[in-house]
């Protein structure tokens, strides 16, 4: 039994080997026979970038528009529907928080009882007086006729006495034309008392109907049918339940109009000056890996920015999309070829055919190393320009032994034939 049991671990053991042996063999011999032919055809030169869906347009879902004026500031999301719901116009969308407005509100109260108390206690106090002041104009003018009866009855006393009469009389004409002037003064100080109390009354009374009007706007609804879609921050963080919603910008969301859509991406400076607006693109969506659209460049920014954890300076594009698709959302991530030059026929093969050194490029073919002139390329391919024929044969990878092959240089009239052609451009 044991001894059968080690026979057979022998066996396979030998079997594994064997395979191991051949696996590595074959792969081996793969890497030194991997050749590709020369090909020759229309040429796309291309850049290809990942981007993200946005709408063309889109309409914000605000919150409270003047809160501004209130001095507040800034306001918490407390809730919101799930990104990509689809609403009817008037539904529910968002819940702010109302902490800040509630104290607001409750402090206006306050100031507002004691500017309704200040008022009724100017208002007391102002009655009194006129009244007070009233009666003694009404006490001053009957001593007045007391005085003027006295001067009558007067006429058949002695002079003397007429005389002091008489004096009395002018002092108490006086005493009440000066009654009269205070009594319209504080008549005019008493109602320019109550337009103050009455207008800080008003403006209060203003201010804490514009806070209870505006608290009505902190539940926010949808402006119209669509989708809502998240806000994205400076940052490009959605805003969401927790995020701060500013006085300046108060857009809680966004309803876009899915039916024309652009790709927002961005381009290396490395790549930038072959990108042009008019450009063709193909546009595939990672959500949907089957689907092909076409698109075109509409804009580019002029000036470069440096993306957030990337040293590399880019240059943001607007990629239209041409179809309408009712599977396209904001926020999907696309992979856009811009093809930024074609040429009709050229020759062309694999970059990973190109090797380099100090003196030129060239290429594997049969136990020969062949010097070529390259053109432009894509991700690829490359556009061979001299020292390749169609249909020609070249390693994919440098074959064994390769030191051992021949060097095939390029004549000095086709290397100078292919200067002056470079000149000309």
């Amino acid at each position: 039994m044991k001894k059968n049991r080690k026979i057979l671990l022998g066996v396979i053991a030998t079997i594994v080997i064997i395979i191991i042996w051949l696996s590595l063999g074959s792969g081996k011999q793969t890497v030194e026979t991997i050749k590709v032919p020369v090909k020759t055809g229309v040429f796309e030169i291309s850049v290809t970038t990942t981007g993200e869906l946005e709408a063309k347009s889109s309409e914000k879902i605000l919150g409270p528009t003047n809160i501004r004026s209130m001095r507040i500031h800034q306001v918490k999301i407390d809730d919101i529907i799930p990104d990509g719901t689809v609403v009817d116009s008037g539904d529910y969308v968002a819940q702010l928080d109302r902490t800040e407005l509630s104290d607001k509100i409750k402090d206006k109260e306050t100031e507002l009882e004691k500017l309704q108390s200040q008022y009724t206690k100017m208002e007391l106090d102002t009655s009194l007086d006129l009244r007070t002041a009233r009666n003694e104009l009404i006490n001053l003018k009957y001593s007045l006729e007391e005085l003027k009866i006295e001067l009558e009855q007067s006429i058949y006393e002695p002079p003397a006495s007429i005389r002091q009469v008489e004096i009395s009389l002018d002092k108490g004409q006086r005493a009440f034309d000066q009654a009269t002037n205070n009594y319209s003064l504080k008549y005019q100080k008493a109602v320019a008392n109550m337009q103050e109390v009455a207008a800080s009354l008003s403006k209060t009374t203003r201010e804490y109907n514009n806070l209870i009007a505006v608290r009505s706007s902190f539940t926010v609804y949808a402006p119209k049918a669509g989708m809502v879609i998240y806000k994205r921050d400076w940052d490009g963080s959605k805003v969401g339940i927790g995020s701060q919603i500013s006085a300046w910008d108060p857009t809680v969301a966004t309803l876009p109009n899915l039916d024309e859509m652009i790709s927002k991406t961005y381009v290396n400076e490395i790549d930038v000056s072959k990108v042009e607006v008019g450009q063709k693109v193909e546009i595939e969506v990672d959500a949907f890996p089957d689907k092909k659209y076409t698109g075109e460049v509409t804009e580019m920014a002029n000036i470069g920015e440096q993306l957030k954890n990337s040293n590399a300076k880019v240059f943001e594009v607007i990629i239209k999309v041409n179809e309408f698709d009712s599977i396209l959302r904001p926020a999907m991530t696309t992979m856009n070829k811009i093809i930024t030059s074609v040429v009709s026929k050229a020759l062309y093969i694999p970059i990973e055919c190109i090797q380099n050194n100090e003196e030129m490029a060239y290429v594997y073919t049969h136990k020969t190393r062949k010097q070529v002139i390259v053109g432009a390329s894509n991700e690829n391919e490359i556009i061979i320009e001299a020292g390749l024929e169609e249909g020609e044969e070249v390693y994919l990878v440098p074959p064994e032994n390769a030191e051992s092959f021949r060097i095939e240089k390029l004549s000095k009239e086709i290397l100078n034939k292919f200067n002056r052609k470079q000149d000309k451009k």
